[in-house]
């Protein structure tokens, strides 16, 4: 018998995670910890019997203890990080239990490395930050650089999707925290860090273009591997660059925080208190509706891009890999390798002991190997694709079998 335990497990993310699992047979039981027993009982039931509920309250390190018991791996997908993982890492470690978290934030990422002796110390393996990025970018990054180059000069990130069913607040608040915190870019060898709104972030801006969304407006994002990359790989750049659409909604999410009203500090509205943050989350999600029906947005999407170069044989050489869906955006593109991780470890794909960024324990062509064979089978609830290019000096693009 094996468990395992997906915390936050009936969210966008979490549900993925879920049903990917529930159809592998590494696990022979999957739990879905979630404060919302209803929703997780509701999910539970159109799976099967191989899931469970438990009710946790991830912000209460004893629940979260009670929830993982007996798991054999715990998956954390519960967000925003920023307010949640330190307390949810430090009661697995406790119970010393093998763990996987999404964690997208870099600030608390940087907190949560500084646990790594603690989860020595208690045998236990903390792959942090498995989604899509970090995750799936931190690892195609190192496979291209590992196999395809002798040297590496820069690795840069873009991402985007849109079109999911629902976006919660706690998707709004992450967001809201991106564009308001200092945002880490590796150039010239050197961490910096840039403001969202400030001219040097503004500079880093740019258009790329996609498989199957188009050309796209790109801004700078707060995510770990511009920290962690550089730690692994001998590089002089490291970026990330990402944005949701519709492209009015993200840059409405944007213009609303510039203005202040991201904040929580409440204002006297005729005699009320009002929190900015509050109003500001709730006229987001509310014009999202209205922004997809008058753009015609359609289905779900996202795709997620790795930009790779360097040199081989002392000839320059710029290696693209794109991994993109049709019927899939921020769920399928996150849970899926979440829970990819969440099945190498347990099978000891991945043995290091710590806290742990995935290029620092997984092995790239084995995790490469696995998420082919999960988006044949349609293990995540939707289509994908692998694309792998190579670009000549004038431009020219190829696509590459690897």
């Amino acid at each position: 018998m094996s468990k395992v335990v997906v915390l936050g497990g009936c969210g966008a993310v979490g549900t993925v995670a879920v049903k990917t699992l529930a159809r592998d047979a590494t696990f022979s039981q999957v739990g879905i910890g979630d404060v919302n027993v209803a929703k997780a009982r509701e999910l539970a039931a159109s799976i099967g019997d191989k899931v469970s509920v438990i009710e946790v309250d991830a912000s209460d390190a004893h629940s979260v203890k009670r929830a993982v018991t007996g798991a054999d791996v715990v998956l954390n997908c519960v967000g925003p990080f920023y307010n949640t993982v330190k307390t949810i890492l430090g009661a697995v470690i406790e119970a010393r239990t093998n763990y996987v978290d999404i964690c997208d934030d870099v600030d608390v990422t940087v907190e949560i490395l500084g646990m790594d002796q603690a989860a020595k110390s208690a045998g236990v393996t903390a792959v942090i930050g498995m989604g899509a990025s970090p995750g799936a970018t931190n690892l195609l990054a190192k496979y291209l650089s590992d196999t395809q180059l002798d040297e590496t000069d820069s690795i840069d990130i873009f991402h985007c999707h849109g079109g999911e069913a629902i976006e919660g607040p706690g998707v709004i608040g992450h967001r809201f925290h991106c564009m308001s915190i200092d945002i880490p870019m590796f150039l010239d060898g050197k961490l910096r860090y840039v403001k969202y709104f400030g001219e040097d972030g503004i500079a880093l801006r740019q258009k790329f273009t996609f498989p199957v969304l188009g050309e796209v407006p790109l801004y700078p994002y707060p995510h770990p591997e511009q920290v962690t990359l550089p730690r692994y790989l001998k590089v002089r750049q490291v970026t990330n660059k990402g944005s949701v659409l519709p492209i009015e909604y993200y840059q409405l999410t944007g213009e609303l925080c510039r203005l202040g009203l991201a904040s929580r500090e409440p204002i006297d509205v005729n005699g009320q208190p009002v929190t900015p943050y509050d109003f500001a989350v709730a006229y987001v999600i509310r014009e999202r509706e209205r922004i997809l029906r008058e753009t015609n947005f359609g289905s779900v999407r996202g795709c997620m891009s790795v930009v790779v170069k360097g040199r081989k044989a002392g000839q320059p050489r710029e290696l693209r890999v794109h991994i993109s869906s049709k019927s899939g955006g921020l769920g399928e593109g996150t849970g899926m390798p979440a829970a990819i991780g969440a099945i190498m470890l347990r099978q000891g794909r991945i043995s290091a002991k710590g806290v742990l960024p995935p290029e620092a324990c997984i092995d790239a062509s084995e995790f490469l190997a696995l998420t082919a064979q999960f988006m044949a089978a349609g293990a995540a609830g939707g289509g994908g694709n692998i694309l792998f290019e190579s670009v000549a000096a004038d431009g020219t693009v190829t696509t590459m079998k690897l």
